[in-house]
């Protein structure tokens, strides 16, 4: 496993980049963080905020994609602008370079603010991008894909096909062990994560500690 590749700039807190494939349960051990009083920093939830009504971000979207993007509340339709990119990668690349700086920028401005010994960021799609070089530490949550695939199932109500095609899209297992410093195996009872998250707080603790110690 690798070992961290943020810059240990004096003054920046301890960071764990959180990551892991679709149904792997990362909100489930994001939570589990939450509830030991460790703050999160979530691109996902960034990512819906940035596009909200009178957000730089969504003016742009609709310059670049037109006002079919949006809906009769002003909101960003998202099921709209989905089809656009889905089969147009040149789409894609034009919505990332709007989104992504403003998604960064947001995350950057979270985390400076962030209190306690240490922080999350939770970067579902880590080993499809960018953005290793922002954290001291890269967590997976890591299940088999099987249970990937029977978790999505159930979760989205889609076919094994359907579940199939999600991961496909997405980095490979091995894409994602192979950037992780610390690993949390998700196939059991919540109780097994729970003592897996205890044990990795513990220790990003003593780490933080160590990295004033340094400063």
């Amino acid at each position: 496993m690798p070992t961290a590749t943020a810059s240990d700039a004096p003054g920046r807190q301890f960071r764990v980049a959180l990551t892991g494939g679709i149904a792997s349960g990362k909100t489930t051990v994001a939570n589990l963080f939450a509830d030991l009083g460790v703050p999160l920093v979530d691109s996902d939830l960034i990512a819906r905020e940035v596009v909200e009504p009178g957000q730089p971000a969504l003016s742009a979207v609709v310059a670049a994609f037109g006002p079919d993007v949006l809906g009769t509340d002003g909101r960003l339709d998202r099921r709209r602008l989905r089809e656009i990119i889905f089969a147009d990668p040149a789409a894609r690349a034009r919505l990332e370079s709007i989104l992504h700086p403003a998604i960064r920028a947001e995350m950057d401005r979270q985390s400076a603010s962030a209190q306690g010994p240490y922080h999350l960021l939770v970067i579902p799609l880590l080993a499809e991008g960018s953005g290793r070089d922002r954290a001291d530490r890269v967590l997976v949550v890591d299940v088999p894909e099987s249970l990937q695939i029977e978790r999505l199932m159930a979760r989205d109500s889609v076919s094994r096909a359907q579940a199939e095609a999600s991961l496909q899209a997405q980095a490979s297992r091995a894409a994602r062990l192979e950037i992780a410093d610390d690993v949390v195996l998700n196939t059991g009872r919540i109780e097994d994560l729970r003592s897996q998250v205890a044990e990795l707080h513990a220790r990003y603790v003593k780490f933080a500690q160590e990295k004033r110690r340094k400063v």
